[in-house]
């Protein structure tokens, strides 16, 4: 077994930011959601990484274009998406995601909605999701920012290890924010 180190300046780590949001795309209202990824990402990994952003609108070719082109081209580890997870008819980001991937991770949408849950009632309308495009994992989150970070710290303690397991970075943690989990450790 490789010892695998985490990622430094000349290798970060690239991460995908894609906010979800007709209004955020045509500059009718400030993405707020890309951001609280970013800032949030920033808090809790001690290792380099760059962040990828896009803001892009609720179309269904896009999303999945913009996913593909994250995984492939740009080579990102994580792609995080905010926006579109809702119950409305141009929310269509969780089945985007799944059109991309081979495989669905339905444990970080089962997650995620327990822990909003506890916050507010309108949390069983959200359907955000997780699955894997070849090494790389995509989790869908909502658009509110105070919601983005509920459900990243529920389910962030399993993304570096998920990512080990896909062949990506190793991506390390501020274990005073968010301790990663990894078996035997």
């Amino acid at each position: 077994m490789t010892h695998r180190h985490p990622p430094d300046a000349s290798h970060p780590a690239k991460i995908g930011v894609v906010t979800i949001s007709d209004r955020a795309s045509r500059g009718e209202y400030q993405d707020k959601g890309g951001p609280a990824v970013r800032e949030y990402l920033v808090r809790v990994l001690t290792g380099h990484f760059d962040a990828i952003s896009r803001v892009i609108p609720d179309d269904r070719d896009m999303i999945e274009s913009v996913l593909i082109e994250l995984c492939e081209i740009d080579k990102c580890c994580l792609v995080i998406t905010t926006g579109g997870t809702g119950p409305a008819h141009r929310d269509v980001t969780p089945e985007a995601t799944e059109a991309v991937c081979s495989k669905m991770l339905p444990g970080f949408g089962e997650l995620m909605r327990k822990v909003s849950l506890e916050k507010v009632p309108t949390a069983i309308l959200s359907r955000q999701t997780a699955g894997i495009r070849h090494k790389t994992l995509i989790v869908n989150l909502p658009g509110q920012p105070k919601a983005i970070a509920e459900c990243l710290d529920a389910v962030f303690p399993a993304i570096p290890y998920c990512i080990d397991l896909i062949g990506g970075p190793y991506l390390t943690t501020d274990e005073e924010k968010v301790k990663a989990f990894r078996p035997g450790k």
